[in-house]
């Protein structure tokens, strides 16, 4: 199986029987290839509440219908319908593979059935040996803020971000505890397992920043970065007796330069642990950064310099954001997994930022349980409850609830 699929299962810490079997493996010759994915879909029922501004919220009112306030989808849920192939060989003492994927998706057009062109996440080939480590070159997870989406629970499920009818994908805690990892061009180093110890470095595309500010009005687009962005991870993977699980810590840095010949450092840091014992599973996690924002790299990372109204004719100032998540699931005997989960993110002010930001989002927090439960060997069945809050700076919140139903099928 797709590396990254056997991740996202083993990650979200739910004991599927499907993440320790491969796809579909088809000797060639010198190769073998693993044909490999997921199909999963899910009926979704978004309540919102309040019409006021926060600009950069998750807990939206969207317009559906006559009532304004609820949306109705079958939608793909936050890991994307999937179809991989991935090659492997050893040849010359080194071992050699390529993966290439798409995402076909569940979601569609309301009209024509037909409008969502399927995503295309991956593409990179891998060589090197278990003596002195690997190296990647081509499009695949990012490395900073991974292993959060990867052992979050909703990652087999919804999670946020199913209000809009027809979306690719949710948004899961993307926004509401983390800040999305991506899919980026990169050239990444991964060395030996040290009994259990591994870290990756790499360099990625430099073109990952989003829109700076969150309002809408005035927007600063960083097409100017002038170096590669670096990310990094260390980690440490455990078992013993009753007990098993994984600690690591991941960063990432970028120079920002934007349409207004500003410049500034992004930079941020997480730590996560993940801890099974008997039926339990524990995660905790957490970040900070500097000018990175909030939901996805970028967005919302600066601020109109103090007693300026426009972000055209002066320099920005960064704002500093944080959050993190924590997350219990128990097995019960029948092998149904129960979790709770709680996320927020947060979006600091920048120092005289001006009172204009107060309807700028100051915090996204979730709250989700969730029932995912293995049908057959490769087919789990997913029930979810989720609460988005989003607050500004003014003190104004909106909520919204989402009740969700559906599966997940590995292949």
């Amino acid at each position: 199986m797709n590396k990254n699929i056997k991740l996202a299962v083993a990650g979200a810490v739910l004991a599927l029987s499907a993440s320790a079997n491969a796809g579909i493996i088809i000797p060639a010759g010198d190769w073998t290839l693993d044909v490999n994915g997921n199909v999963n879909a899910y009926v979704n029922y978004t309540k919102a509440h309040d019409s006021n501004t926060v600009s950069g919220g998750l807990a939206t009112k969207t317009v559906a219908g006559d009532t304004g306030d609820k949306v109705l989808g079958i939608n793909t849920g936050l890991l994307p319908a999937w179809l991989g192939f991935t090659g492997t060989t050893r040849q010359n003492d080194v071992d050699v593979s390529f993966t290439i994927s798409m995402q076909p998706n569940a979601s569609d057009n309301a009209v024509t059935g037909d409008s969502k062109a399927p995503l295309f996440r991956q593409s990179f080939m891998t060589f090197g040996d278990k003596s002195w480590g690997s190296i990647k070159l081509g499009k695949d997870i990012g490395i900073f803020a991974k292993n959060a989406i990867l052992n979050d629970m909703t990652l087999l499920g919804v999670g946020g971000g199913a209000g809009t009818s027809g979306a690719s994908t949710t948004l899961g805690g993307i926004g509401t505890g983390y800040i999305y990892a991506a899919w980026k061009g990169q050239a990444t180093y991964t060395t030996p397992n040290f009994n259990g110890f591994q870290a990756s470095v790499g360099i990625t595309n430099p073109n990952q920043m989003g829109n700076a500010l969150v309002t809408g009005t005035s927007t600063v687009d960083p097409v100017r970065q002038d170096r590669f962005g670096f990310e990094g991870e260390a980690s440490y993977a455990f078992a013993q007796g009753d007990f098993s699980g994984k600690v690591w810590v991941s960063g990432l840095t970028y120079d920002v330069s934007t349409t207004t010949s500003t410049s500034y450092t992004a930079t941020a840091g997480d730590i996560g642990a993940n801890i099974n014992s008997n039926g339990f599973g524990l995660t905790g996690y957490y970040y900070g950064g500097s000018g990175v924002g909030t939901t996805t790299l970028g967005n919302g990372a600066t601020a109109v310099a103090p007693g300026v109204t426009t972000a055209s004719t002066t320099s920005t100032t960064k704002r500093d954001s944080d959050g993190g998540y924590i997350q219990l699931t128990y097995a019960l005997p029948i092998k149904t997994k129960l979790g709770f989960a709680y996320g927020v993110s947060n979006l600091d002010k920048a120092s005289g930022e001006v009172s204009a930001a107060n309807t700028n989002v100051k915090s996204n927090e979730r709250y989700t349980v969730g029932a995912y439960h293995p049908l057959t060997k490769h087919l789990n069945l997913v029930a979810e409850f989720n609460q988005i809050k989003s607050e500004n700076h003014a003190g104004a919140t909106n909520e919204a609830e989402t009740y969700s139903v559906g599966g997940i099928l590995f292949f």
